[in-house]
């Protein structure tokens, strides 16, 4: 037993040091579907997608943990229409469009196949590109994923209609000006996330169980995303694992709004997520 602890030790001291390295960021835009679509390339190995949480960036959702997962892979971060360096166009915005707008970015980079990792909005657009693009998609790593109006508390939608930039979390204005100092731009960011989650619809049960691709169901036990609705939508996909974590929204992967920037979740987590990648 002490020899397993010790074990443990050393691989979440080992992952620690991996996270707390610097990964250099190479910034590209890609034309996509009419956008100028900002993406990040870091490390190497097999490719990984990230896709960031509603009203965030690269930096925001990732930041924690990008640097260990781009020693083990070829990290694709991208930033999706209106948010962070990716200005928002004339078209509507919806979790599809982003999908496919992530795998027109794929094939431009001549990446036939990738395993796709969301947190939050991205965990949607994740299940919408293997729902839309299965063909591109290796493993998902949906990471407190919505698919139905009922995974969220009560009153929870009913917020959206009225919701002002004020109500915004601070951390996630200020890691958007960071990159895009334009009050303007912020302000389209919230309010095209606002509309999209006050429409948003149920995704069938029917096309969640035509998924294919092996999948890992990561949630907080206090999540705004209820940690019954990560367990219905594990046993919807044919093939998923399920991870119950400590913690609320992003807290386990060290997400920018993340009240305790000293815990160790996010290096625990990004063991479980290497460790399922690695199969």
């Amino acid at each position: 037993m002490r020899h397993k602890y010790l074990l443990l030790l050393f691989v979440l001291t080992f992952i620690h040091l991996q996270m707390n390295a610097q990964s250099p960021a190479t910034g590209h835009y890609a034309p996509v579907n009419g956008l100028k679509l900002y993406y990040e390339l870091h490390g190497s190995g097999t490719p990984l997608v990230l896709l960031h949480g509603g009203g965030s960036t690269i930096q925001s959702t990732y930041g924690r943990i990008l640097p260990a997962l781009a020693k083990k892979h070829r990290v694709i971060a991208i930033e999706l229409q209106a948010h962070g360096h990716t200005a928002d166009i004339d078209r509507p915005l919806s979790f599809e469009q982003d999908a496919d707008d992530v795998a027109a970015l794929l094939k431009q980079l001549h990446i036939s196949k990738a395993s796709i990792m969301g947190f939050s909005n991205g965990g949607t657009t994740a299940l919408q590109m293997a729902i839309r693009h299965p063909e591109a998609v290796d493993k998902l790593v949906l990471i407190a994923a919505l698919y139905n109006r009922s995974g969220v508390p009560p009153g929870f939608f009913e917020g959206f209609p009225n919701a002002t930039l004020e109500q915004m979390p601070k951390p996630l204005q200020e890691a958007y000006l960071a990159v895009n100092p334009d009050p303007k731009g912020l302000q389209a960011m919230f309010h095209r996330d606002a509309t999209r989650m006050a429409a948003f619809k149920d995704i069938p049960d029917t096309a969640i169980r035509r998924i294919q691709a092996p999948a890992l169901v990561i949630n907080g036990d206090a999540e705004v995303i209820l940690a019954a609705h990560a367990m219905a939508l594990s046993h919807l996909l044919p093939h998923a694992r399920l991870a119950i974590l400590p913690g609320g929204h992003g807290e386990y992967i060290g997400e920018v709004c993340a009240p305790d920037k000293k815990s160790i979740m996010p290096e625990v987590t990004t063991a479980i997520i290497l460790e399922f990648l690695a199969k």
